[in-house]
C-alpha cells in the first residue's frame, strides 16, 4: 500500500496503468474512497496512468488536524503530482470530487489539462440534496450513527454484494472530524460565476435517471468554455460503479478526439463519440443533437 508525503500528511495512493500514458487523476466525494474507482483502474488502466488517491481522514489517508476544504484538496493533488513526478494531469471528480475537480482547474490551470466531471456541479443549490448534506454533516461523528451513514452510502453505490463489502471496509477508516468538514464545504462553495475563466475542455457526464443533477449538468455545460456533456441511458448518480462500462467508453473516447487539430466545432466531435458508441441511434443525425432527447 503506496503512501506519499504531500503538504504535510501522509496520502494513500494507487496507480494503474503504462508509465507512459495521459495520467488522470481521480477525485472520490465525503465517505467513499479510491475504491470508487475500482473499474476506472481495471478498464482505462489498459490505456492511462489511472492514479486513484484516498483524500485526508478517508480510507488508508492519514488524518487532517486541518478542516478539508477544496482548496486544501486540490492542493493535496498538486503536492501528490509533484511527489509522482508527473507535470500535467487530467481531472475527474465524482459528485462532491467534480466540485473539487472544478476548483483546482481554476487554481492550477497550467497543471490541469482538462477535467472530467461525473454526477458533479459548482455549487449544491437544490434542497432536498442540501437537506442529505445537512444530515450527513449531523450524522458524521464518532458513533454507531457514522456507521450506519457509511452502510447507507456505500449500499447505494455498490453493483453488488462484494463491491459492497470492498467499499465499506475502506469507509470503515474514515475519521468523522474530517468527513464532516469535507460534506460542510458542498453547503458553503460556488465556483458558478467563474466558470468561464476554466479554459481547459471538460468532459460532462451524468445519469439519465439522476434528474434532480440535470440543472447542474446544464450549468457547466452553459458555463464552460469548452465543455462536452453527455447523459447515460438509464443510469442514475452513481456512475462510476453502476454504469462504469458506458462511462469509461465515453472518457476514453473523449480524451482521443482532443487530439484532433480542430476544436472550434466542439459539437461535431461529441456526435462522432455518440455515433460511435450507438451508430443505430446517432447515424442519421447531422444537426446538434440534444442531450435530453439522445441520452448515450
Amino acid at each position: 500500500m503506496p503512501w506519499a508525503n504531500v503538504n504535510g500528511t501522509s496520502l494513500h495512493y494507487e496507480i494503474t496503468g503504462p508509465e507512459r500514458g495521459t495520467p488522470i487523476v481521480f477525485i472520490h466525494p465525503p465517505l467513499l474512497t479510491l475504491e470508487a474507482f475500482r473499474y476506472q483502474k481495471e478498464q482505462l488502466g489498459v490505456y492511462y496512468r489511472v492514479i486513484t488517491f484516498d483524500i485526508r481522514g478517508h480510507g488508508g489517508s492519514a488524518g487532517s488536524k486541518q478542516s478539508i476544504s477544496y482548496q486544501l484538496i486540490s492542493q493535496d493533488i498538486i503536492g501528490l503530482l509533484d511527489f509522482l513526478g508527473i507535470e500535467e494531469a487530467f481531472l475527474c471528480g465524482y459528485s462532491t470530487g467534480g466540485t473539487v475537480a472544478l476548483d483546482a482547474l481554476l487554481t492550477h490551470p497550467r497543471r490541469l489539462v482538462g477535467g472530467i466531471i461525473v454526477s458533479g456541479m459548482s455549487e449544491l443549490t437544490d434542497t432536498y440534496n442540501r437537506i442529505r448534506v445537512w444530515l450527513a454533516i449531523r450524522m458524521a461523528n464518532p458513533s454507531r450513527i457514522m456507521n450506519f451513514l457509511i452502510r447507507a452510502i456505500t449500499y447505494g453505490n455498490a453493483d453488488k454484494k462484494t463491491t459492497y463489502q470492498e467499499l465499506k471496509d475502506h469507509a470503515l477508516q474514515d475519521m468523522a472530524g474530517n468527513v464532516r468538514s469535507y460534506f460542510e464545504q458542498s453547503l458553503r462553495y460556488s465556483c458558478t460565476d467563474r466558470l468561464a475563466k476554466i479554459q481547459q475542455p471538460v468532459l460532462l457526464i451524468y445519469g439519465e435517471k439522476d434528474v434532480d443533477f440535470h440543472p447542474y449538468a446544464q450549468i457547466l455545460h452553459s458555463g464552460l468554455p469548452h465543455s462536452s456533456l453527455f447523459f447515460i441511458k438509464d443510469a442514475k448518480h452513481p456512475v462510476p460503479i453502476q454504469s462504469a462500462e458506458r462511462m469509461n467508453d465515453i472518457i476514453h473516447l473523449w480524451l482521443e478526439s482532443l487530439h484532433e487539430k480542430e476544436q472550434k466545432e466542439r459539437w461535431k466531435l461529441d456526435l462522432a463519440i455518440a455515433q460511435k458508441l450507438h451508430p443505430q441511434m446517432y447515424r442519421h443525425v447531422n444537426g446538434y443533437p440534444s442531450d435530453a432527447e439522445h441520452p448515450i
